[in-house]
């Protein structure tokens, strides 16, 4: 008796065990899968693209990230950009641009307090954009600026010696001014330029090019006036945006929103202290003795 007393409870045991270790296995698979798309229903990503445009590499894998996750079923691009650099903002009106032609899920672009230059640049990849009454967006134009420090350096006595293998590869050095002929090649690049700015424009608002040419004089519009001139769709909230998407992903009104996480620095970073990658990383960003390089800019000043 005993002893079959002690085998049922060994039976008991391992059946209790391998039901927990079912249940386990269950809900990881779940888990998994909700990763996918299968039990996480239907979300609307919301990507921000916030501050100066400087370099396109943490908005693309943001966006590639929600791209891959079958879960997310539309997407909204929060911009409050003033613009910047001409290839990054580019980069990121690509990137945009692929997912709307690639995907048949939603694309929605908004614009907040502003979206101007290459933020609009971007705002303009996706399948629609909105903004608020009051944005300020629009500054279609292109900007290339540089120091000329010649006078300066003559008033304190520093010559600075310049060898080139061209005569117009230091055009926009500190040391001398441009010459007519600098001043014409300078003026040809930013005219190309602006033109794929302006052809950007036209072909993603389905809107003419001289009408397009006639408003990318690089003034700013509010978000109401760009709504009355076809560079808006739309007078809309962040809330309203969203909930369109949703409902243009078939998911309601009122759907399911992911965010990128913010990055977060815990303990266990500050006492491990900065590795040399990330003091290099650090180094990189302090200002060079060297001067900059003239950039390309699509920013709204």
């Amino acid at each position: 008796m005993n002893v079959a007393y002690d085998k049922r409870n060994t039976v008991i045991v391992l059946l209790a065990l391998l039901g927990i270790f079912g249940v386990g296995a269950a809900l990881s698979f779940g888990w998994l899968l909700a990763g996918a798309g299968w039990f996480a229903g239907g979300r609307v990503a919301v990507v921000p693209l916030r501050g100066p445009i400087v370099e396109e590499a943490g908005f693309t894998r943001v966006l590639k990230s929600f791209r891959e996750d079958r879960s997310v079923r539309g997407f909204v691009i929060e911009i409050e950009s003033p613009g910047g650099t001409v290839g990054a903002s580019q980069a990121i009106f690509e990137a945009i641009r692929d997912l709307r032609e690639d995907d048949d899920r939603p694309v929605l672009a908004w614009m907040g307090d502003v979206g101007a230059s290459g933020g609009y640049y971007a705002a303009v990849g996706a399948d629609s954009v909105y903004a608020l009454p009051g944005t300020i967006t629009g500054s279609i134009g292109v900007i290339m600026e540089f120091p000329n420090a010649e006078e300066f350096f003559r008033k304190v006595g520093l010559s600075w010696e310049v060898v080139t293998s061209g005569p117009h590869k230091d055009m926009g050095g500190l040391a001398r001014p441009l010459s007519p002929a600098d001043r014409e090649i300078l003026e040809t690049l930013v005219r190309d330029v602006h033109e794929q700015f302006v052809d950007v424009v036209a072909e993603g608002r389905g809107m003419d090019r001289t009408t397009v040419l006639q408003l990318a004089d690089g003034r700013v519009y509010t978000g109401r006036q760009a709504r009355e001139l076809g560079l808006v769709d739309r007078l809309m909230t962040l809330e309203e945006t969203i909930a369109h998407a949703g409902r243009l992903a078939g998911l309601g009104s009122n759907p399911s929103v992911v965010r990128p996480r913010e990055p977060r620095v815990g303990l266990f970073d500050l006492l491990r202290g900065v590795s040399l990658g990330e003091a290099q990383d650090w180094l990189q960003t302090l200002p060079s003795l060297r001067p900059a390089a003239p950039r390309l800019l699509y920013e709204w000043r």
